[in-house]
């Protein structure tokens, strides 16, 4: 499992700089082809154009992923309460007690506030 993580991570990470080099890349080369002929405006090098697209980024697309325009609707934050809130469902509740001190014991910020109000 550890071997398939490393291999496909990093075929991620070369990817992912493929990607960033080839879209700098094309931003400068368009940048210096048409604002020189078409502005008077100055030509820019590789950095240069990969800040224009990260302060586009920044001002224009901010950087919350947009899951619905990539069809992938399913990995909102409501899918994963639905599905967490079916499993926590299907539990008795000797099971889900067990659950809930379980949880307390790993992670401090576990509590059911509506628990404790309820019993006091």
């Amino acid at each position: 499992m550890k071997s398939w993580l490393i291999k496909n991570g990093f075929k991620a990470v070369v990817f992912c700089l493929l990607f960033f080099v080839l879209i700098g890349g094309v931003t400068m080369s368009l940048w210096n082809y048409l604002v020189p002929q078409i502005f008077n405006g100055p030509q820019i090098t590789f950095i240069q154009a990969v800040g224009i697209l990260l302060l586009s980024k920044i001002l224009f697309g901010g950087f919350k992923p947009n899951w619905s325009k990539c069809g992938c609707e399913h990995m909102d934050k409501t899918h994963w309460r639905k599905r967490w809130e079916d499993k926590i469902a299907g539990l008795s509740p000797e099971e889900k007690e067990r659950f809930r001190t379980k949880m307390a014991g790993k992670c401090g910020w576990w509590n059911d506030d509506k628990a404790t109000s309820a019993n006091t």
